[in-house]
């Protein structure tokens, strides 16, 4: 699998298994009782599904593209990586840009997380609430790092949905994108940044 992050320390911990049976069980309903965290959990299920299968770019694509539909508010998701410039655009331009950003999400954790090692996704069973928001603390484990995945969610309908991902546990990627497709936005508008988002996948996937 690629590796993006500097590799941390880890701690071992030894637990005795009935209190380990315990706080399992507790997890599992906490999860359940939490929509937000369920939610996550079952992308994190879905990705480990595709990681396991191996395969191409392409055919883990096609295996992640219903659970990142299901989990991420690309639409959300992509107006916030525009900027406050989004309200402005045509919808045929929200549309366009839309696409491109939902297929360079997918196509980004097809590539990176292109087969399984004994990875471990970890989701703290509550959540934290802020505001209107909840956000959602996980850790991927292998047998050398430990890399947090924090994400915020906000109600959409009747399902909680993925807004922002902070890498690392802090960094924002929605401000990471914005910052990236600013220049290209201000240069050539929307067209020309939906053509790059699109490119961008197209690598992804080659």
């Amino acid at each position: 699998m690629n590796r993006i992050f500097k590799s941390v320390s880890l701690g071992l911990m030894l637990t005795a298994a009935p209190a380990l049976t315990v706080l399992q069980t507790q997890a599992v309903q906490a999860q359940a009782a939490d929509p937000s965290v369920a939610q996550v959990q079952g992308f994190y299920d879905a990705l480990t599904a595709a990681m396991k299968s191996g395969g191409t770019a392409k055919s883990r694509y096609d295996r992640l593209k219903p659970a990142v539909d299901k989990a991420f508010d690309l639409p959300a998701m992509t107006a916030t990586a525009i900027g406050p410039g989004w309200a402005a655009l045509s919808d045929a331009d929200k549309k366009a840009l839309t696409d491109a950003f939902s297929r360079m999400t997918i196509a980004n954790y097809a590539k990176s997380f292109d087969s399984y090692g004994g990875e471990k996704f970890t989701v703290e069973p509550a959540s934290v609430t802020r505001g209107s928001d909840h956000f959602v603390k996980s850790t991927m484990k292998t047998s050398g790092e430990t890399i947090a995945f924090n994400y915020r969610l906000h109600q959409a309908g009747s399902d909680w949905k993925i807004t922002d991902v902070y890498l690392a546990g802090n960094i924002s990627q929605m401000a990471q994108k914005r910052s990236d497709f600013a220049s290209t936005l201000a240069s050539g508008g929307p067209q020309a940044l939906a053509k790059r988002i699109n490119a961008l996948a197209d690598q992804m996937l080659g």
